[in-house]
């Protein structure tokens, strides 16, 4: 029996036939309600019962939080695909996102329960992914996948340390950055292997015209270096030598961009928007590179890396493997492109905000409901889809 056949064969809620359901689902749930709650913290108008402070806190939740759970959902649809075998599916699934949902739990009412115990316990969801995907890739005699597995195992070790940093520093500021760079560098390599190839899908069957060029050593070496000015803004965020490293990353990463042929893709918004969120990531480089020199706020470069590359290309991905996944057509309808468009403006509006102080309050205002009307409009959109449609 296939592994298609198999999947269908399943009998439970739909919602845990197959990885990607629950945890982009409560993923963007998760997202779309943490940025309100974060502006009133902001605000002082209410507090929360968690020993990080209150921006340790959004950093942390929305990386190991809302950027885990997309990992998940990512890493245990795409497993089956690489090893033939059955999805994890029911009582197994079911435990992996009641390890993520606990870990939420624990670590906003950690001062209820201590901080040893809200690490502790938000500690086991990403090893545990980690060795699901393991034994799934491992069974199926897939070696070179384990290389992604390492970095769920990386992510973990950056989400403890940034628990001990916080707790004996008081704040988490190198495993922020850390945590930052780290994801960034998984967009980097995860998109310039689905951009180029989801463009040249649609391209071939647009007549001639420019084709993405294929993955060659420029992509080796502008990850390499990219990688390079992360680890140098980790260890320390400003100072002219990290700033010249961050600048050239984001000139290599932009070449990279301008590789694919994106002009092309306006008319299939599926495909233009994995283009735009690529985009934040020289962006970032860039305004991360001013910041170093002192010259701008180092929350514009952190935002356009946040917010906009990783924000706007974890929706992207959400909503091409939800329809893709559920048997729908690859085609973005005007309510999908709403919140493309929602997820774009929330992170200008933030980057904005950092950039010009004056009229942070209404631009942190705008990049909060923009933020929650894109995620929370991904969980009402393609609720049902995820919640309800069993064809995988």
């Amino acid at each position: 029996m296939g592994t298609m056949t198999k999947a269908r064969a399943y009998r439970g809620p739909a919602l845990f036939s197959y990885g990607f359901r629950p945890f982009f689902l409560f993923g963007a749930v998760l997202a779309g309600i943490m940025i309100p709650l974060w502006l009133a913290v902001f605000a002082g108008e209410m507090s929360l019962p968690t020993t990080f402070t209150p921006l340790d806190w959004h950093v942390h939740e929305m990386l190991f939080g809302y950027v885990g759970a997309v990992i998940a959902g990512f890493l245990l649809t795409a497993v089956p695909n690489w090893t033939g075998r059955l999805p994890i599916q029911g009582p197994r699934l079911i435990v992996l996102f009641s390890a993520w949902l606990a870990g939420r739990l624990a670590v906003s009412f950690s001062e209820t329960i201590g901080w040893r115990a809200a690490m502790a316990v938000d500690a086991l969801f990403l090893l545990f992914l980690a060795a699901a995907a393991t034994r799934e890739i491992v069974a199926g005699r897939k070696w070179g996948n384990l290389k992604i597995v390492g970095v769920v195992i990386l992510l973990a070790a950056v989400n403890i340390a940034f628990h001990l940093e916080a707790h004996l520093s008081g704040v988490a500021a190198h495993s922020a950055r850390a945590g930052i760079a780290l994801v960034v560098t998984l967009i980097g390599v995860i998109g310039g292997r689905i951009v180029p190839s989801f463009t040249r899908n649609w391209l071939a069957r647009q007549g001639e015209g420019r084709m993405p060029i294929p993955f060659n050593r420029f992509d080796i070496v502008t990850m390499a270096i990219g990688i390079a000015a992360l680890v140098a803004w980790v260890i320390t965020p400003s100072g002219r030598i990290v700033a010249a490293m961050l600048g050239a990353a984001g000139a290599l990463h932009l070449v990279r961009l301008a590789r694919w042929a994106g002009e092309r893709t306006v008319r299939d918004r599926l495909v233009l928007i994995l283009h735009i969120a690529y985009a934040f990531i020289p962006a970032g480089f860039f305004l991360t590179a001013l910041s170093a020199l002192d010259l701008i706020a180092p929350g514009a470069g952190v935002h356009a890396w946040t917010g906009g590359a990783i924000g706007t290309m974890t929706l992207a991905v959400m909503t091409r493997a939800s329809l893709g996944h559920t048997g729908r057509a690859l085609s973005a309808s005007i309510t999908t492109q709403g919140i493309y468009a929602a997820v774009v403006v929330a992170a200008l509006a933030r980057i904005c905000a950092a950039l010009e102080p004056v009229h942070a309050q209404i631009l942190l205002s705008v990049a909060g409901a923009a933020w929650s009307v894109a995620f929370l409009g991904f969980a009402t959109i393609y609720g049902r889809l995820l919640l309800f449609a069993r064809k995988a």
